[in-house]
């Protein structure tokens, strides 16, 4: 695919970081790399002078028509998730996309792309900070929170952040091949693949219950390294199991064990970040057992390993 023109919508109060990442991958000229680059477009509603987050001014050329003239848009991060977008905005996504273009939403960019009525039915994501409130806004999306970014060919998504960079080089990748995207990648002084999802970045605190449960789950976090069964957890708390099973669903909306291995994963992270124990010992200290079940249900909950979240997380 030759790189051809990316038109990237500029948006009053947009934050600077995706925008700036959108015109580092397709703004700077790398003959080396492909000749001609990119051509990129700055696009506004109203063109000129528009002001971003940090007290920048972006110089904005072309009008947001132009979306549906080029080759690629991209919507970087919008300024306020908690509000409907830009109505000239979605319109012209929208209509960018009916023209053809290969359509790019970074972070909560996705969020323009609901409104337009371009991720009816497809899988999309976001910043996980903000997923639940694209599904619930946008109940056609199947939001998916764990991934770094989801390629449905026509329109591709990001989650928040620097995984707006993942996708950028992705694409790259894409256009002019995986050697250009890896050299690129070492350029940028950046990984041209990082594995794992954004379920890694997810912060898991533990929740707070005023219905009687408390004590029960704080004894349930204390004993999270012993072979805890439900019957344990009933014999604890005083009731039937049973009971404790309806009690715990109402206030947490799942069951004892399964909540019990989310605390053993959360607490796994935590040591893996702020310790240099062993990947054996922090699996008998979460309660997983060995380091091979621990490896196990940390590639399949976070789609990682431990000893690469470690590289990833592990305080200088």
């Amino acid at each position: 695919m030759p790189t051809g023109t990316v038109a990237v919508a500029v948006v009053d109060g947009m934050p600077m970081y995706e925008l700036s990442i959108a015109c580092e991958i397709f703004g700077t000229a790398r003959p080396d790399l492909a000749d001609p680059w990119y051509s990129l477009r700055l696009c506004a509603a109203d063109p000129g002078g528009t002001s971003v987050q940090g007290g920048f001014q972006v110089r904005t050329e072309h009008g947001l028509d132009a979306l549906a003239a080029a080759d690629t848009v991209v919507v970087p991060a919008l300024p306020d998730h908690g509000t409907e977008p830009e109505p000239r905005l979605v319109d012209a996504v929208r209509a960018a996309h009916l023209a053809g273009a290969r359509m790019v939403a970074l972070c909560t960019g996705a969020f323009a792309f609901a409104a337009a009525g371009l991720l009816d039915g497809r899988r999309a994501t976001t910043h996980w900070l903000h997923a639940d409130a694209l599904a619930s806004r946008y109940p056609r999306v199947r939001v998916d929170p764990a991934v770094l970014y989801v390629d449905e060919g026509d329109v591709l998504t990001s989650a928040g952040r620097s995984a707006g960079l993942d996708l950028c080089l992705h694409l790259v990748g894409v256009d002019l091949g995986t050697g250009a995207a890896n050299r690129l990648a070492r350029r940028l002084v950046a990984p041209s693949h990082r594995p794992g999802g954004q379920a890694q970045y997810i912060e898991t605190p533990v929740p707070r219950y005023d219905d009687g449960l408390g004590p029960v789950l704080h004894w349930m976090v204390e004993n999270l390294h012993a072979p805890l069964t439900i019957a344990d957890v009933a014999r604890h708390a005083g009731l039937s199991t049973r009971t404790l099973l309806r009690r715990f669903h109402d206030s947490t909306g799942t069951t004892p064990l399964r909540w019990l291995h989310e605390r053993r994963l959360a607490s796994a992270r935590e040591l893996l970040e702020a310790t240099d124990h062993s990947i054996e010992d922090i699996a008998r200290r979460c309660g997983m057992g060995s380091a091979a079940n621990l490896r196990h249900h940390f590639t399949r909950n976070l789609g990682t390993s431990p000893t690469q979240y470690r590289r990833t997380f592990l305080d200088a």
